[in-house]
Formats: C-alpha cells, sequence, structure tokens
C-alpha cells in the first residue's frame, strides 16, 4: 500500500468554532477530604473539513474547557468531504471504541450519538449515517471517530491514483 500521506493541520488564524463533549468532576480523597477537578473534552473545527479534539483539566470549569480547546488545535486533521457527506464507508477503533462512519444521502442530516455527532458536525460533514459499537465512553468514542476520518481517502487522490476521472471512481 502506498505510504500514507499526513493529514494534519496547522491550526491557522481561520475561525474555529469549539462544542464540548463531555465535562467529568473528578475527585481526589486526601486527609483533608475531598479535592475536585474537572476533565473536559473538546472538538474544535472550521465547519469545512478540519477537525481536533482535545483534552483538559483544571481545578476549575472554564479553566479545563480552555486547556482541551488549546489542546484540540494543536491536533487538528483534514477530512475530505464530498458534496456534503463522506466518499466511503469506514471503520475507526480506538480502544474498546469501535465506530462505523457510511455516506448519506442529501438531505439525511447528521444521524449519529452523542459525541460522534459532536465530532462529525464541527467537520462539517452534513449527511452521514453513523453507529457506535463497543465502549460509549465519549473519550475513546471521539478518538475512534477521528481515527475514521483521519483513514478517509478523497476521491480525487482515489482518481489520480487510480489514472482514471472523478466521475468513474463513484460509477465504475
Amino acid at each position: 500500500m502506498a505510504k500514507r500521506t499526513s493529514n494534519r493541520v496547522k491550526p491557522t488564524e481561520t475561525e474555529l468554532k469549539e462544542k464540548l463533549v463531555n465535562l467529568n468532576r473528578v475527585a481526589k480523597v486526601t486527609k483533608g477530604g475531598r479535592t475536585f477537578s474537572f476533565a473536559a473534552i473538546v472538538v474544535v473545527g472550521d465547519g469545512n473539513g478540519t477537525v481536533g479534539h482535545g483534552l483538559g483539566k483544571a481545578r476549575d470549569v472554564s479553566e479545563a474547557i480552555s486547556k482541551a480547546v488549546d489542546d484540540a488545535k494543536k491536533n487538528l486533521i483534514k477530512v475530505p468531504i464530498y458534496k456534503g457527506t463522506i466518499p466511503h464507508e469506514q471503520k475507526g477503533k480506538y480502544g474498546a471504541g469501535k465506530v462505523l462512519i457510511k455516506p448519506a444521502a442529501d438531505g439525511t442530516g447528521v444521524i449519529a450519538g452523542g459525541a460522534m455527532r459532536a465530532v462529525l458536525e464541527i467537520a462539517g460533514v452534513h449527511n452521514v449515517l453513523a453507529k457506535s459499537q463497543g465502549s460509549s465512553n465519549p473519550h475513546n468514542v471521539v478518538k475512534a471517530t477521528i481515527d475514521a476520518l483521519t483513514k478517509l481517502r478523497s476521491p480525487m487522490l482515489v482518481a489520480k491514483q487510480r489514472g482514471i476521472d472523478l466521475e468513474k471512481v463513484f460509477n465504475g
């Protein structure tokens, strides 16, 4: 198989939207009682094929979210979007979290569960069928979804590699 080109994106000055996927309050028991802190999972994207995820931990909610956003901006990837959907069916896996994403016809909308929905909407995918199989842990589901989106190949790239025109990729 040909060497996979990296589809990482530098956090340029494009307008990135952010979406909180999960906020978890965790307690550390010390001799003085319980110390509470927060862990936030955030996805950021421009709604046009760029998406990233991040985790932030802090004593207060707003600081945890801002740390997560900073982390997410360091992990941006480019997703090939073709006519508002993904180019082909793809499976993703991270830990026990497994996801399946399928292209859908125009007007279908984003049919996906909580953590997957956030990632797909922020990425700019408008029509997609998605199923989360295995773990429902938001950490693993988000990372499995990003894994599936990373594995997607652009139709233009496939046509170029096969030496055929773009219409033949979908019809042939």
